[in-house]
């Protein structure tokens, strides 16, 4: 049972880890989906703006065009190497001015986003015949080439478009043609946000989904564990209530099988001595079923027959039938009450607080003291013992259905673990409570506390 618990366990887990795999990784492409839509959709916006930027300053386009085409007939001339045109180009006169007027274009036309941009110079390239192309600049997008624009890193940036732009001319008699190419990048503030924002619903329903299957496989393990605790729990009842009904069986068959020898018959002191050890195993036997039956039921369930009374009395009477059966014990009583009237029901408590002593006989106690007090308007019985006593982590459980102390083992007490979950109930029933306080080989005390 244990080892098929444990390979459904792993099972579980490795279809868990599975499922969860398969979730993230539809929630991973999801969002690869989004940011390309996204992206798709930032750049259909600012195609609006135009290649050339005429539409914001055809002033400034004139002047970098002017800037251009003197610089490759400067080029021409042999005034200017390619390093000197790279710079020129980069550190022109107008790029702040163009640089503000884009911004605010997308300001103005974007309000909703938060846009840094840059304009990179990829190409110039200087054609002075049809044959011959002189490669004045030609590198892939840096930051380093940027022409207009506050973006510091092309890193977390996307292309929006490239644009080629072509220039003809004419110097000594000499036709040349220019061949520029820039690239516009563009990063948008918090698009992260953005993007986790237009995902919120999937994120919910795939952490929803991830936190009901971690719960179910929660509830699912809790069901088994608690499903073989159970399967134990009626393996070691079965086991013990065989070993204590073989007791009594056995008695009263040795009993039976000396009761027809013929001696014994016509010795009346040893025929009553057989008689009498038939009838108490009998009882036993009684007891244990009635045991078994009682503690089927809750205590709401139990049908009290209750009666009024005089609670010192009622002690005395179990604790001298006590003394009967187990001369050897050293029992007293320490009464600081007097002909106090409860209403109880007398054949269930009485079995209730012989549980108790027996426990403490079982359990290796030699001397037992019963006391009894007034405790905040309720009647206090309190049963002190000089037995092994009870570690702390295991007096939470002692009340609890078929649980014994293993220690008990040591003494050779064997039980069904009824008998103090029989009192527990049997208290609870009375509206009462009862309680346990011990130490390991200092004994133990446990207190009912009763309605007045």
């Amino acid at each position: 049972m244990k080892q098929r618990i444990n390979l459904l366990i792993v099972f579980s887990v490795v279809a868990l880890i599975v499922l969860s795999t398969v979730q993230c990784y539809l929630v991973k492409t999801t969002y690869d989906y989004k940011v390309a839509q996204f992206h798709t959709e930032i750049k259909n916006e600012i195609a609006q703006i135009s290649n050339n930027y005429s539409d914001i300053d055809s002033v400034i386009v004139s002047k970098k065009e002017a800037l251009y085409k003197k610089l490759s007939e400067n080029y021409i001339q042999g005034k200017k190497t390619r390093l000197d045109i790279k710079n020129s180009i980069l550190e022109n006169e107008y790029r702040h001015i163009l640089t503000e007027k884009i911004q605010r274009k997308f300001e103005r036309d974007l309000p909703n986003l938060k846009i840094d941009f840059a304009i990179v110079l990829n190409k110039f390239i200087l054609y002075q015949n049809t044959t011959k192309a002189d490669t004045i600049f030609s590198e892939k997008p840096f930051i380093q080439n940027k022409l207009y624009g506050n973006l510091a890193s092309l890193n977390h940036a996307f292309l929006v478009r490239n644009y080629v732009g072509t220039t003809n001319g004419s110097y000594a008699n000499q036709d040349y043609k220019l061949l520029t190419e820039d690239s516009m990048y563009i990063s948008v503030i918090d698009w992260e946000m953005i993007i986790l924002r237009r995902m919120m619903f999937i994120l919910t329903l795939s952490l929803l989904s991830i936190l009901t299957l971690i719960t179910l496989f929660v509830i699912a393990i809790k069901a088994l564990i608690k499903q073989k605790k159970v399967n134990d729990v009626k393996t070691d009842f079965i086991n013990n209530i065989t070993h204590e009904l073989k007791t009594p069986l056995a008695t009263l068959s040795i009993s039976t099988k000396i009761l027809e020898q013929k001696n014994i018959r016509e010795n009346d002191e040893n025929f009553n001595s057989i008689v009498n050890t038939i009838s108490r195993q009998n009882n036993r036997l009684q007891n244990l079923i009635d045991q078994v039956m009682a503690n089927s039921l809750a205590e709401n369930e139990i049908e009290l027959q209750k009666e009024k009374i005089e609670t010192e009395d009622f002690l005395l009477t179990i604790v001298n039938d006590f003394k009967i059966t187990y001369p050897k014990i050293n029992i007293g009583t320490d009464f600081q009450t007097s002909k106090t009237m409860l209403v109880l029901d007398k054949f269930h408590l009485t079995t209730a607080i012989l549980n108790v002593l027996e426990n403490a006989v079982k359990y290796g106690s030699n001397n037992i003291r019963v006391k009894t007090k007034n405790f905040q308007n309720q009647f206090s019985i309190s049963i002190e013992d000089d037995g092994i006593g009870i570690s702390k982590n295991k007096q939470a459980l002692l009340f609890e259905k078929f649980y014994r102390v293993e220690q008990g083992n040591l003494h050779n007490t064997k039980g069904l673990g009824l008998g103090l979950y029989y009192v527990d109930q049997i208290i609870k029933a009375h509206q009462g409570s009862v309680s346990v306080v011990s130490d390991l080989g200092k004994g133990t005390q446990f207190t009912i506390l009763l309605k007045v």
